[in-house]
């Protein structure tokens, strides 16, 4: 298994930052670039360098920190192929189920097109982590804004399908409250969910953050996850209802709440 180190941090409003460092070699990414000062900050505190950038998708509050980053550490940006003409500075393009190499670590791309028709999760099968940007939330998930909601069903569903259930998972922003407080109305005698909410709030009051998450607790407490739930169904009244159809229902309601 690849020993991955992994610092995350909080910038702008309500983006984390995460640096992944491989101690064999030194290598060290940022995932995405939200705040170049606050990743230059991580990088100091950890002492770990910056050998790259790793984009998940081309919002500005995710690659806004890219121009600065590439100047003062001469760093290599590494980006969906697709998004070249949206990734300033990239330098190295990938597709879906290319490997990236992180000194000893291998990352998987992962195309989970919907929030951003070009988004990319990233994987390391060895090292039991994946940085998923704003495709998955703690008990939520992006909004659509380029794709479809059956695309994004199916990429959140190739998520919960493609990463064991033990996998540490990344997200790009400190949503979980809101979102924990939106799900058990769609989810309300889910007794899973309604504990994970009491813990949320908990965290939230004491100034903790609430990531990283994992595939098991999403699967069991995120709507976003589970349009094929009876109970889910039930309460919105779509038991015929395709799957992407249900989750469309909840994204929609998720949207005006």
């Amino acid at each position: 298994m690849s020993v991955l180190d992994v610092h995350m941090f909080p910038c702008l409003s309500d983006n984390y930052g995460v640096l992944v460092h491989d101690p064999v070699s030194g290598a060290t990414a940022s995932i995405d670039a939200p705040d170049a000062d606050a990743v230059l900050a991580a990088v100091a505190e950890t002492g770990w360098g910056l050998s790259h950038v790793i984009v998940t998708h081309h919002h500005w509050d995710h690659i806004g920190g890219i121009p600065k980053l590439k100047a003062e550490t001469g760093c290599r940006v590494v980006g969906a192929a697709s998004d070249a003409h949206r990734i300033e500075g990239l330098d190295e393009a990938v597709a879906d189920g290319d490997d990236f190499a992180l000194g000893q670590a291998a990352l998987r791309a992962i195309a989970v097109p919907g929030h951003t028709l070009g988004h990319l999760a990233w994987w390391c099968p060895g090292g039991g982590v994946a940085f998923v940007g704003d495709t998955l939330f703690a008990m939520g998930c992006g909004r659509v804004f380029e794709g479809t909601p059956e695309m994004m069903w199916q990429s959140l569903d190739r998520l919960q399908e493609t990463l064991p259930d033990d996998t540490l998972v990344y997200c790009g922003h400190e949503y979980t409250l809101s979102n924990a407080k939106f799900a058990v109305t769609v989810d309300p005698d889910n007794p899973v969910l309604r504990s994970r909410l009491e813990r949320v709030v908990e965290l939230r009051r004491e100034g903790h953050p609430t990531l990283p998450t994992t595939m098991a607790q999403e699967k069991a407490t995120n709507p976003f996850l589970r349009a094929r739930d009876a109970g889910i169904r039930k309460a919105l009244g779509l038991e015929a209802a395709k799957d992407w159809e249900v989750f469309a229902e909840i994204r929609s309601r998720k949207d005006h709440f």
